[in-house]
């Protein structure tokens, strides 16, 4: 048991000894019982001047290999320890601005591999402590009172949380189709109030207004449309239904480009003739 725990020491030592340069490896562990470690790579993040104070310099650590499972929560409560944690954003790619999803039903995106993560602190001190953590032992992350799910528990999770709920599916999409026709209604009546009324160079916009306004399309209306456009193509496979049809077609069809190539070759030798020049 002794050589075991010698010899995984010194795997571990390995494994965070082989960090890339300008990069600490930080060992990690998402459960008491797992055995090998997992290295997050940590730097101080750096921005050229003049970019976006999202992330602001020396006071965001830049962190990679973050695994899919592993949320923004999780790495606020390992790195609180080494100061007041801001903001944790987590992207795929590293520049990338997360967009903030609008809907848990239609905005819903599969995490696949793995991510990168922008630990903001506070203070410029907490980036320091947080790669100082290299001299500790691995570091535990999921605990009892916030465990991490990882393998078959995260996948039962996931599925539990993609079955969808019809009742609070429903509430969001009447929410959204209210907010929608409010907008509707305040755009027609702000174009009715500005209707015929002059710009500052004295221009009136003119918009098209018939008596009878466009009906809306229903499903009844397309179902007309498509059939009749069935229809159509039906009546026009029926004019050359047989293999023969199709070769006489063509063959009448070339018959009449032979017959208007003579009559264009009897043109242009007349007209050839009539221009010979005659001085006498």
């Amino acid at each position: 048991a002794a050589s075991r725990r010698a010899k995984m020491a010194a795997a571990e030592e390995r494994v965070v000894g082989a960090a890339p340069a300008g990069y600490t490896a930080l060992a990690v562990k998402f459960g008491e019982r797992q055995r090998s470690p997992h290295c997050l790579l940590v730097k101080e993040h750096q921005v050229r001047e003049g970019a976006g104070t999202t992330h602001p310099p020396r006071r965001t650590l830049f962190v990679l290999n973050v695994p899919p499972y592993c949320s923004p929560d999780s790495l606020s409560r390992l790195f609180a320890r080494c100061g007041c944690v801001q903001s944790v954003d987590i992207c795929e790619k590293p520049g990338e601005k997360k967009e903030k999803l609008k809907s848990k039903f239609f905005n819903c995106k599969t995490v696949t591999g793995f991510q990168v993560a922008y630990v903001v602190f506070r203070k410029p001190a907490g980036v320091q402590a947080a790669k100082a953590l290299s001299r500790e032992g691995p570091l535990l992350i999921s605990t009892e009172s916030h465990p991490v799910k990882t393998g078959i528990s995260k996948w039962i999770a996931s599925y539990a949380a993609s079955v969808v709920d019809r009742e609070e599916l429903k509430a969001e999409v009447d929410a959204y189709m209210q907010d929608y026709d409010k907008k509707i209604a305040e755009e027609e009546a702000k174009a009715a109030k500005e209707e015929g009324v002059p710009d500052e160079e004295g221009w009136v916009k003119v918009t098209r207004k018939g008596r009878k306004p466009g009906l809306p399309r229903t499903e009844a209306a397309n179902l007309r449309v498509l059939e009749r456009e069935k229809r159509k193509r039906a009546r026009k496979e029926l004019l050359n239904f047989y293999a023969w049809q199709h070769r006489e077609t063509k063959r009448e069809h070339i018959a009449q480009l032979r017959k208007k190539f003579e009559e264009d070759k009897q043109r242009i030798a007349l007209m050839r003739a009539q221009r010979k020049f005659r001085p006498y």
